[in-house]
């Protein structure tokens, strides 16, 4: 029986060891994709991406009516056409010399830092030259960077606009929150997944929300638009650093009426970021819910397009989430900055510490034997683990990261030695226990330390150490008192 308590506990370290290091692949759109996270690491080891934005000091040319209006497609016209209808040309700069000023500057910086930790971004340097307004951004590489810069530069200017007078409705300061929700539906036998852009606004915004959806309303011979909106309980998903919604119900939301709609005298509203159109639309009934739910896409099933309109949701919720940049920006410098440390250095310092851990594993079996076998069975198991704790904790790896595990390591080794040749474990734990106190004490200080090579180091002491003990009072002590209990 005993025999068979050591083997199970053998069986469970061996599928975490084998899951920590190979992993678990499933198909994906026909091929095998590892479902293990992957270790973030941080500028030093992956390489990072600099980027610089200036002020925009260019300007921009418009041509207005007799009334003023904005002429739609003046390009084409010359000045002997412009002034023939009289027309009057206006040239106005981007950036007014009111707007450039420090505080907008130190404004632009900030809600720069908020896009990139909404986007998910932990390991970034940002600069600002308080005298030009130019914001020097350096971050580490990997496939999401270049979605990340996409929103650095964009102003994130909101608006919801009459269609025909242009007349701003709402603007950013009307905006809660935004965030992004999918929706379940079904048409028939077939299911899929619709993904929205949920926009929440605050209590005036809500008021003139309501206002608005009774002011522009679909006309009778409007016919109805088939695609409707949902609301329901949403859930954090630290995968796409989004919230969603998995069980959803129906809204009164505002929902695209462009295809459909025949050619009326209704009033419709036109919501924009930077100009650029996300939909135009009237009501069907007033809406009281202060949230507007708008559809990315059609439903579907198709993995590749429901992650592309979750991408396009999240791009547009980080702009609304963080508030308009006062300033406008160029992104001018956009290079990537490769690591000083080669793969080749890595591998070799990884295989040297492999080699130390595996002569002081012998020298453990060969001094304790049988006890000193679960000890490395143990040991092996708590390597695993922790490279499994180090992933879902999010924990940045940079060289000092890796100094850390080293020293995780060998503080675990420490403790496994002891804990084979005592019999007396309990004493064993406390003896350890008061001794690292002060590695404790200080890896939880540097967590708290902004720069990421401190704070990386203090992140792998500190998980490492908790994994120590719960660990090791767990799995090895376990193991050590079914041997002492065979042996009796």
């Amino acid at each position: 029986m005993k025999k068979i308590k050591i083997l199970t506990i053998t069986l469970i370290i061996a599928v975490i060891t084998m899951v920590a290091f190979f992993g678990v692949y499933t198909k994906a759109q026909n091929r095998m994709e590892n479902q293990v996270k992957d270790y973030s690491y941080g500028m030093d080891i992956k390489g990072s991406r600099s980027i610089r934005l200036v002020v925009n000091n260019e300007s921009t040319t418009t041509v207005k009516d007799t009334e003023g209006k904005v002429v739609e497609d003046s390009t084409s016209l010359t000045d002997e056409q412009i002034a023939e209808k009289g027309y009057v040309k206006e040239v106005t700069p981007n950036n007014s010399e009111e707007v450039k000023t420090l505080e907008n500057y130190k404004t632009s910086k900030e809600i720069i830092e908020k896009r990139l930790e909404k986007s998910g971004v932990q390991n970034y340097i940002i600069k600002l030259d308080e005298l030009s307004g130019t914001i020097a951004v350096e971050l580490t590489e990997n496939e999401n960077t270049d979605k990340v810069i996409s929103t650095l530069n964009q102003a994130g200017k909101f608006e919801i606009i009459d269609s025909e007078t242009k007349e701003v409705l709402m603007d950013n300061n009307d905006i809660k929150r935004a965030r992004v929700m999918y929706g379940s539906s079904s048409s028939g036998t077939t299911a899929g997944t619709t993904v929205y852009l949920d926009i929440e606004f605050n209590n005036n915004g809500s008021k003139k929300l309501e206002e608005i959806s009774q002011k522009y309303v679909k006309s009778e011979e409007t016919p109805k638009d088939e695609t409707t909106t949902t609301e329901g309980e949403t859930t954090n998903n630290e995968a796409e650093n989004t919230e969603t919604d998995n069980n959803t119900t129906q809204d009164n939301a505002a929902t695209e009426n462009t295809e459909n709609n025949e050619e009326t005298n209704e009033k419709k509203i036109t919501m924009q970021i930077d100009g650029s159109e996300i939909m135009s639309t009237s009501f069907e009934d007033p809406i009281r819910t202060g949230r507007l739910q708008l559809s990315m896409g059609g439903s579907s099933t198709d993995q590749k397009s429901i992650q592309s309109s979750i991408e396009q949701a999240s791009n547009m919720a980080t702009l609304l989430d963080t508030g308009k940049i006062p300033v406008k920006y160029n992104l001018e410098e956009n290079q990537y900055i490769l690591s000083e440390i080669t793969g080749e250095e890595i591998a070799i310092g990884i295989y040297v510490v492999l080699a130390i851990i595996v002569i002081g594993l012998i020298v453990l079996i060969i001094k304790n034997k049988a006890q000193g076998a679960l000890g490395v069975i143990s040991y092996i198991g708590f390597i695993a683990v922790l490279s499994i704790v180090l992933r879902y904790t999010n924990v940045v790896l940079s060289i000092e990261g890796f100094l850390a595990i080293a020293i995780t390591l060998i503080l675990n080794y420490i403790l496994v030695a002891k804990l084979v040749s005592k019999a007396k474990q309990e004493k064993v734990y406390i003896d350890f226990f008061i001794k690292i106190i002060p590695v404790a004490i200080t890896a939880i200080t540097f967590c708290f330390i902004r720069w990421m090579p401190i704070s990386s180091f203090g992140m792998v002491v500190f998980w490492g150490i908790v994994l120590i003990f719960a660990y090791n009072a767990i799995i090895t002590n376990s193991l050590l008192k079914i041997q002492k209990g065979k042996e009796k």
